[in-house]
């Protein structure tokens, strides 16, 4: 369907960037009222207010094979590649329906609202992880970021994001 004279189908719209049409699109088309989406970019802010919360379990990072198919209440979060549907679900999830684990994490969230145009978040708290020897895998929800380390280093990785935001708060 097309509205307002538009000339782009608004279902190749919502197909662009994350699956929503561009601001300007949705404002024209009367999606949405107001651009502010109350995401704050200023680093040293987002920093002082990451507020990272770990997430109770362990993830699991796994490619669905060709055709195979999940419930997508049991997906965390989730990418097309090439090599099919990578998703993350809960460690439970994943050993009862038999896909093999490439990855097992712990999830945490930086619970400040970061704008997804911030510059520097991601940067800074993937130093601090990579200076104590943390891997981490980052998803980024519209809302929040989410990270992915290595389950066994949950407990140091929190360590280290809570001294980062100690230390950015001043």
């Amino acid at each position: 369907p097309r509205r307002r004279g538009c000339d782009l189908p608004l279902a190749e719209a919502r197909t662009r960037g994350r699956g929503h049409p561009p601001v300007s699109l949705a404002v024209g088309l009367g999606l949405v009222s107001e651009v502010d989406t109350g995401g704050i970019h200023d680093l040293d802010r987002l920093l002082a207010e990451m507020r990272p919360l770990l997430h109770a379990g362990r993830y699991a990072f796994t490619t669905l094979p060709p055709g195979r198919t999940i419930d997508p209440a049991q997906v965390v979060a989730s990418i097309r590649e090439t090599e099919g549907l990578s998703v993350v679900l809960t460690e439970a999830d994943a050993l009862a329906l038999d896909l093999p684990i490439a990855f097992l994490a712990a999830w945490i969230t930086l619970e400040v609202h970061s704008d997804l145009a911030a510059v520097g978040l991601t940067a800074a708290f993937s130093q601090a992880l990579a200076q104590a020897g943390i891997g981490c895998n980052v998803v980024a929800g519209t809302v929040h970021d989410h990270l992915f380390v290595p389950a066994e280093r949950a407990a140091d990785a929190m360590a280290v994001l809570q001294a980062l935001q100690e230390d950015a708060a001043g």
